[in-house]
């Protein structure tokens, strides 16, 4: 606002009737001249629209071990409500046969979601590649974020995830005149363990055919590792990004009382922003908060997780999982940078 248009500390509300005329040729609003007119404080600027958070949780059976009837994903959402900024939604995966009608899933629930909080795990092929698929391209328009928890490494969103990102990737390795009219030849791979030898998925090969044409070979990452072992030992975790929003409040390093441990190589793209890293007692290392952007939107991996422990009961994974929805939602709600 011009400074000519505001009155000075030394006005009085009687001479202020030149002053409003400006004010209102210059379109300010109405209700404020009135405010002001009569010594009134303006009214404060309506309240920020809240963070549509959705929990999507397998629920299963063994969770109990470790969260009773609340169950895994409940706790997540029962610590999430307590942020006014974050609105809340828990559901369950519907009984088996009954995955594709998932009201949770459809289009008219996907609009009304900013993050989606995926948890599963023996359960992941019931979720169609038709699901997967729409809502991955919410997460390429940035009009939703994914975060997958855990044994979600395999969750179909996940996985369709990282292909888009893995095929991103290999184009833009080809010079800029090739990318548009180069074939893209996806290799899929049987999603299932590896071993340590196993050669390190996602890759990708540039050939010329006959023709001139180019093709690129993509093989497609199994979204997998070689090792892992539930004996519910401690983990320590060491923050690589304090300054990170998903970081905020959390320590240099800090623990997990009780866990699943999975080891190195992780078979996925390179993460964006690798935010934590996790070390177990017997020597083995793990990416453990791993953010990508995909198309104009993210992904954010947490690894801890397992059922049958309580992870989601203690305080720092549950203020990784409230950063995370927090910051990304404010992504797609185009809130902040």
């Amino acid at each position: 606002m011009n400074s000519c248009s505001r009155p000075s500390r030394h006005d009085t509300f009687t001479g202020m009737a030149q002053p409003l005329a400006i004010l209102l040729a210059i379109g300010f609003l109405p209700s404020l001249v009135a405010a002001a007119a009569d010594g009134a404080t303006p009214a404060a600027p309506p309240p920020a629209a809240k963070t549509r958070v959705l929990v999507w949780d397998e629920r299963q059976p063994a969770q109990k071990q470790a969260y009773g009837d609340r169950m895994l994903g409940n706790t997540i959402a029962d610590h999430l409500a307590k942020n006014p900024a974050l609105q809340v939604r828990s559901v369950g995966m519907p009984k088996k046969g009954e995955v594709d009608g998932d009201p949770a899933l459809t289009a008219e629930s996907l609009e009304q979601t900013d993050v989606l909080i995926w948890w599963g795990h023996v359960r992941h092929r019931e979720v169609s590649w038709a699901t997967a698929d729409r809502i991955v391209e919410r997460v390429k328009a940035n009009k939703l974020a994914l975060v997958a928890v855990h044994s979600a490494h395999w969750a179909s969103p996940f996985v369709r995830a990282m292909n888009e990102k893995t095929v991103e990737l290999a184009l833009a390795s080809l010079p800029e005149a090739e990318r548009k009219s180069a074939k893209v030849n996806l290799i899929t791979p049987k999603y299932s363990a590896v071993k340590r030898d196993t050669p390190l998925t996602p890759t990708w090969e540039r050939r010329t055919e006959a023709d001139g044409s180019v093709v690129l070979d993509v093989r497609l990452p199994v979204c997998v590792f070689p090792d892992w072992r539930h004996d519910g030992k401690p983990s320590k975790l060491t923050t690589l990004k304090p300054d990170h929003p998903i970081a905020k409040g959390l320590p240099a390093t800090w623990d997990i009382s009780q866990t699943e441990m999975y080891n190195e190589p992780f078979h996925v793209p390179a993460p964006d922003v690798l935010i934590f890293e996790e070390r177990f007692q017997g020597g083995e290392y793990f990416r453990s908060g791993a953010l990508w952007d995909v198309g104009r939107g993210k992904v954010f991996y947490f690894r801890p997780g397992h059922e049958t422990y309580p992870v989601f009961k203690e305080e720092r994974p549950l203020k990784v999982m409230e950063n995370a929805a927090v910051w990304l939602g404010e992504q797609v709600r185009g809130q902040k940078p």
